[in-house]
């Protein structure tokens, strides 16, 4: 890192990046094409990874957070119909997407929101029943639903459709000081830190075993709006290198299969209006720690 940073201010950027091989890009089963011919079907022969991250349809996988950004709460607001049962597993609506927001306050779910009534969100019902005198069946009847919404408040729409899937981790204290961009592999999550307090976050996703992201505490040592993976020829736009060719940049591939597939070592992010956002923000020297 040390060698690059001197190559940059003897022969300027463009003859550093030139000279850097930069090892990111989308690991598939088959010869590496470019980004945007993965992006529209999963990898043959892939199976899905568990991820902690949604409640999904059976054969689902894990959804960009702005899939269903456009979605209407408004039922979240109308009152609960008095009927024996409320809401099963399978159902699929936005007074679902409300009880797995209150039920997040709970504790008693890790997971967004997604308006779908699966096997996680049968598991939570059960336990409050269990908790509160309540036949446990995992479905939510009428006295169920009162229950919930008795112990919780309404959720806000950032409750019911938050800007990460994932749950943001605890900042390792190497973030509390600056202007860090705080990445943990637990929570599969990236802070964007000044100060200690967080002012943006994102789901992101890192490299495989064999070609794994590296931990520690580093620099922003170049940015660049634009860039291709020199070796493996896939666009990795707003790039911000930290570690020789690892770098921060939105993948078309993460959009696209989620955790089903994994970068060559950089650290993927799939929202692209969030990430030009903080793009914009960082500045060459910023700090970055990856951390478990």
């Amino acid at each position: 890192m040390q060698r690059q940073r001197v190559i940059i201010r003897t022969f300027g950027v463009a003859t550093a990046v030139a000279l850097a091989a930069t090892a990111c890009g989308p690991q598939k089963t088959e010869p590496v094409a470019s980004s945007s011919s993965v992006s529209s079907s999963p990898t043959a022969g892939t199976s899905p990874e568990a991820s902690p991250s949604t409640d999904n349809k059976p054969g689902e996988t894990s959804p960009s957070p702005s899939a269903s950004a456009s979605a209407s709460a408004s039922s979240s607001a109308s009152p609960s119909p008095s009927v024996k049962q409320v809401m099963a597993n399978g159902d699929e609506n936005d007074q679902v997407r409300e009880l797995q927001a209150r039920l997040r306050q709970l504790k008693l779910m890790s997971v967004a929101p997604t308006g779908f009534y699966g096997s996680k969100t049968t598991a939570a019902v059960k336990t409050f029943q269990s908790k509160n005198g309540l036949t446990a069946t995992g479905s939510v009847d009428d006295a169920t639903w009162k229950k919930i919404q008795s112990a919780s408040k309404k959720p806000t729409a950032d409750e019911l459709r938050p800007s990460t899937v994932n749950e943001v981790d605890a900042p390792d204290p190497r973030c509390m000081t600056g202007r860090v961009m705080c990445i943990s592999k637990e929570s599969r999550t990236l802070a964007w830190m000044i100060d200690g307090k967080v002012v943006s976050t994102m789901d992101v996703r890192f490299g495989s075993e064999n070609t794994p992201t590296r931990e520690g505490v580093f620099d922003v040592g170049w940015k660049a709006k634009e860039w291709t993976s020199t070796i493996y020829h896939t666009p990795m736009p707003y790039a911000m290198f930290f570690s020789g060719g690892q770098a921060v940049h939105y993948s078309a591939d993460f959009a696209a299969r989620g955790y089903n597939g994994a970068s060559h070592g950089c650290v993927n992010v799939r929202d692209k209006g969030k990430l030009s956002a903080l793009f914009d923000q960082v500045q060459v020297g910023d700090k970055v720690v990856v951390y478990w």
